[in-house]
C-alpha cells in the first residue's frame, strides 16, 4: 500500500495498470489512528498556544536567575557558593527546557518569533549553540532510534548499538564494556560537551549557518558574563570548582532528562518502512508522576505526545495522553509509560547489554584457561 496521500500502482493480467489513491478509509489502522487523534486534539484545542503559562515559567526563570545572582553577590569568598553553582545548573537547565519550546513553535504566534526566542535563551542564558542542536534535534524527530539517521544513537563515547560498541577501542572499550554503570558519572562531562560542540559547529561549519555571527556574540557575551565574575571575586581554585560543579549538575540534570525518553526503546533498521504514529510511539517512552514529572522534566516526560505533535504546549500534552492511549489500545500499538526511576534501570541495562559487544572473547573464563597453560 502507498504511503497516505502518494499514488499507488496496481497490475492486473486482466486489463492496463490502474492508478488509484490512498484515502482515510484505506490508510493501515495506526495511520488511520494519526488522523484521528489530531483531529480530536484539534477539536479539543490543544494545538492552541498558552502564552499565560509560559509568561509564568519564564518569570519564574528570571526570578531564580536574579536570586543566584544576589547569593553569588552576598556570599562571596565562601564554598558555600558551590550551592550556587548547582543552583545555575539547574536554572540553566530549566532555560534549555524553554528554548526547546521555543524550538519547537510552542511559545510564540509565528515561527520566526519563535526561532529568535530560542537562540537568545539558548546562547545568551544557556550558553549553546541553537542551530547545531536545532539541526541535530530535526533529524531526531524525523527519524527516532532509526540506525545511521538518528545521530542521537550515533556513538559518542557511549555506544548505542551493538555494532558501534563491537568497534569500540582502546580506552573507549573499557568504557563501553561498563558503559551502563558509567552513563550518570559521564553526564557530569555532558554539560562541557554541549558547549563545546556547539563552538565547533558554529566556528568549523564552511556551509552557511543562518546567524552564526548573532549566535557566536551571544555565547561570547553570556561567556564574559558569567566567568569575570566568577574569577573576578572568587580565589582561582573556588572558581574553577564553581564552574566545575555548575557544568556537572547542568550535565547530569540535562542528560537525565533525555536520556529515558528513548534509550531502551526498539532500534528501526535504517530501511524500514514504518507509519508514523507507529514510528513515533514505539521508540518513545513517558514518565509516571503528573505535574511535578512535567515541572521536572520540562514536559519531556510525555515523550509520545510531544513526538506526535511537537508543536503541542507543554500545558495540553497530559490531555493528549489520554486520546492518544486510546488510540494505541484499539489499535494494538504498544503505548510505553515508567516510572522515573524504572527508566534509568531500563537505560542503564540496555547500555551494559549493548556494552557486551565491546567485550574481550578472552573474558571467557574457559578461553583464559586455555589461554593461560
Amino acid at each position: 500500500m502507498a504511503a497516505p496521500g502518494l499514488a499507488s500502482q496496481n497490475t492486473s493480467t486482466l486489463g492496463p495498470v490502474r492508478q488509484t489513491y490512498a484515502t482515510a478509509e484505506t490508510f493501515p489502522p495506526a495511520a488511520r489512528a494519526y488522523t484521528q487523534v489530531s483531529q480530536v486534539a484539534k477539536e479539543l484545542g490543544l494545538l492552541r498556544r498558552t502564552p499565560w503559562f509560559y509568561a509564568l515559567v519564564g518569570t519564574a526563570v528570571a526570578l531564580a536567575l536574579g536570586a543566584c545572582v544576589a547569593g553569588f553577590i552576598l556570599l562571596g569568598d565562601s564554598w558555600f557558593q558551590l550551592l550556587i553553582a548547582g543552583a545555575l545548573g539547574i536554572v540553566f537547565t530549566q532555560a534549555a527546557f524553554l528554548a526547546h519550546e521555543a524550538a519547537h513553535r510552542q511559545i510564540l504566534a509565528t515561527g520566526p518569533a519563535n526561532d529568535r526566542l530560542a537562540r537568545f535563551i539558548a546562547g545568551g542564558v544557556v550558553g549553546m549553540s541553537y542551530s547545531w542542536w536545532d539541526g541535530k534535534h530535526s533529524r531526531h524527530h524525523a527519524n527516532p532510534n532509526r540506525v545511521r539517521k538518528d545521530p542521537d544513537i550515533a556513538v559518542d563515547t557511549i555506544s548505542f548499538l551493538e555494532e558501534d560498541a563491537a568497534k569500540a577501542r582502546g580506552l573507549l572499550r573499557l568504557i563501553t564494556r561498563k558503559q551502563g554503570w558509567l552513563f550518570f558519572p559521564l553526564l557530569t562531562l555532558e554539560g562541557l560537551n554541549l558547549h563545546y560542540l556547539g563552538l565547533k559547529h558554529l566556528i568549523t561549519t564552511k556551509e552557511k549557518i543562518p546567524g552564526r555571527w548573532l549566535e557566536l556574540t551571544l555565547i561570547a557575551a553570556r561567556l564574559a558574563v558569567v566567568l569575570v565574575p566568577v574569577f573576578l571575586l572568587l580565589p582561582i581554585g573556588m572558581a574553577f570548582a564553581f564552574l566545575g560543579v555548575q557544568l556537572a549538575i547542568f550535565g547530569v540534570y540535562m542528560g537525565a532528562s533525555f536520556a529515558p525518553n528513548h534509550k531502551g526503546m526498539p532500534i528501526i533498521a535504517e530501511g524500514a518502512r514504518l507509519d508514523f504514529f507507529s514510528k513515533q510511539v514505539r521508540t518513545s517512552r513517558n514518565i509516571r508522576g503528573g505535574w511535578w514529572a512535567t515541572w521536572l522534566m520540562g514536559g519531556l516526560n510525555y515523550q509520545v505526545e510531544h513526538h506526535l505533535f511537537p508543536s503541542m504546549a507543554r500545558p495540553q500534552l497530559a490531555k493528549a495522553r489520554l486520546i492518544v492511549r486510546d488510540a494505541c489500545e484499539s489499535t494494538g500499538v504498544p503505548y510505553t509509560e515508567t516510572s522515573l526511576w524504572r527508566s534509568y534501570a531500563i537505560v542503564i541495562e540496555y547500555l551494559n547489554r549493548v556494552g557486551l559487544a565491546a567485550r574481550d572473547p578472552f573474558d571467557c573464563p574457559m578461553v583464559s584457561e586455555y589461554r593461560r597453560a
